[in-house]
């Protein structure tokens, strides 16, 4: 593998390339259309805690190509392995691609969704000359251990309903702090803006960050253009009444963009949009149900560690009451009461599968603890089907045979429809032979592996 082959893959997603061939692991590559060997090229380094960098590849390439970045994706780090062990992975892949290609190592940048993103976020701190994060729906990992010795460029991308906001929003404010750049572009699902269009921003805002420094030629059509497409996005979410959204990508683009150019007309267009009555309405709405989150987050927080500690089941009800009321406010036609609803319900989840998490790596297995939080998580997210056959598997274990009927019946009820594996639910090999067992799954799958013998 050298560069003049790679060279002969331009504008193609390379899905797999291998670090070296006494190692297994691999990445994936994207080279722009217009790339040439003889300039140097900024790359964006993508990770995936589950290994398939080809899906961040995807979402990147559009924006990647307009820009002009490699894209490098590891096929190699996994939430599964210890933080060292992923780093050192990480740390092989970008030697590699920069051993191979013309980058531009001032230009070196990171990104990920979701546990990636987290991940991306730490890579600076360890490794020198990473000029920017890009976190897309995820916090920082840690910002204790950021300093101004050490300093990035951080952007996130986040939607509205993700429960992910508060922590980047109070991120943002740190980083303020620090005096580190920083941006937070907020979207809504399902519309303009979408995550896709900030990816493209985001890069736009990293080359202009780069020639702010002097790292790069300024480029004044690039500046304008840049600068005239935001201009338009930010009028097009006054008209469809995004006010708060618009004033946060106002306040972001006049810190970009005023060391390029007079940004007199946002001041003007910031100005005038907090006088309206409809901005300031919304302001307070905002607020409102800000401060109601934050003390439902902490109820909820606290709650959960108490039932898990107690085994309290008979709190099951409550959580369903809770589940209820934010599927109602999910449902509502007051924007804001919709996203908090949204973002509490994943707030949950989130506080579930992590105590499910610290309870599998204690050394003495928490079994009832661990039944009580898939009981809850079968409320919270009824569709999560392992959860459901975790219960039933480990009441089946007690002999809690009526628990394990319920929740078989609750589990297809919910639409599950795979025989085969019902019946290989680990620990059920009484319970799966019984009459009961076999006439539920005759009712809803029609007809069972065993047969139901009527008296």
């Amino acid at each position: 593998m050298n560069a003049q082959q790679l060279i002969l893959k331009k504008g193609t997603i390379i899905d797999s390339l291998k670090i070296n061939d006494s190692i297994p692991e691999s990445f994936g590559l994207y080279l722009p259309k217009k790339f040439e060997t003889n300039k140097k090229w900024p790359v964006v380094f993508l990770f995936d805690t589950k290994g398939k960098g080809k899906q961040g590849l995807l979402m990147f390439a559009q924006a990647a190509e307009k820009n002009g970045y490699i894209l490098a994706a590891s096929n190699s780090v996994y939430d599964s392995l210890p933080m060292s062990e992923n780093i050192l992975r990480s740390s092989r892949m970008m030697n590699t691609v920069l051993t191979l290609l013309p980058v531009d190592s001032r230009r070196i940048y990171t990104s990920g969704f979701s546990d990636g993103a987290k991940f991306a976020s730490v890579l600076p701190v360890v490794i020198k000359n990473i000029e920017g994060v890009l976190s897309i729906g995820a916090s920082l990992a840690n910002t204790d251990v950021l300093t101004m010795k050490n300093p990035f460029h951080y952007l996130g991308v986040v939607g509205s309903d993700d429960y992910h906001l508060l922590e980047m929003q109070a991120n943002e404010k740190v980083l303020n702090g620090l005096r580190f750049s920083n941006e937070l572009f907020v979207y809504e699902q399902g519309s303009e803006p979408s995550p896709i269009k900030y990816i493209d921003t985001a890069l736009e805002v990293f080359t202009l960050n780069a020639m702010a420094k002097g790292l790069v030629d300024k480029d004044t059509i690039f500046i304008n253009s840049s600068f005239n497409e935001n201009f338009d996005l930010i009028h097009n979410l006054i008209s469809q009444k995004k006010l708060l959204q618009a004033d946060d990508l106002i306040t972001d683009m006049m810190t970009i963009y005023r060391v390029h150019k007079d940004v007199g007309a946002l001041k003007s267009l910031q100005k005038d949009l907090k006088k309206d009555k409809l901005y300031r309405a919304m302001k307070r709405s905002e607020s409102t149900y800000a401060f109601k989150e934050s003390f439902l987050r902490e109820d909820y927080d606290y709650a959960i560690y108490e039932d898990v500690a107690t085994y309290n089941f008979n709190n099951l009800g409550w959580w369903n009451y809770q589940i209820q009321e934010l599927n109602k406010n999910s449902s509502s036609g007051n924007n804001f009461e919709s996203q908090m609803g949204k973002r509490l319900i994943g707030f949950i989840n989130h506080l579930v599968d992590s105590t499910i998490d610290e309870l599998k790596a204690e050394k003495i297995l928490d079994e009832e603890g661990l039944n009580f939080l898939w009981m809850l998580k079968t409320i919270t997210n009824p569709k999560d089907y392992d959860a459901y056959i975790s219960v039933i598997s480990y009441s089946s274990k007690v002999e809690d045979f009526g628990t394990a009927l319920f929740y078989l019946e609750e589990l297809l009820k919910a639409g599950y429809i795979n025989k085969k594996e019902l019946y290989d639910i680990e620990h059920t090999a009484l319970f799966r032979i019984t009459p009961e067992f076999n006439q539920i799954v005759e009712k809803y799958l029609k007809y069972a592996r065993y047969q139901v013998i009527e008296q």
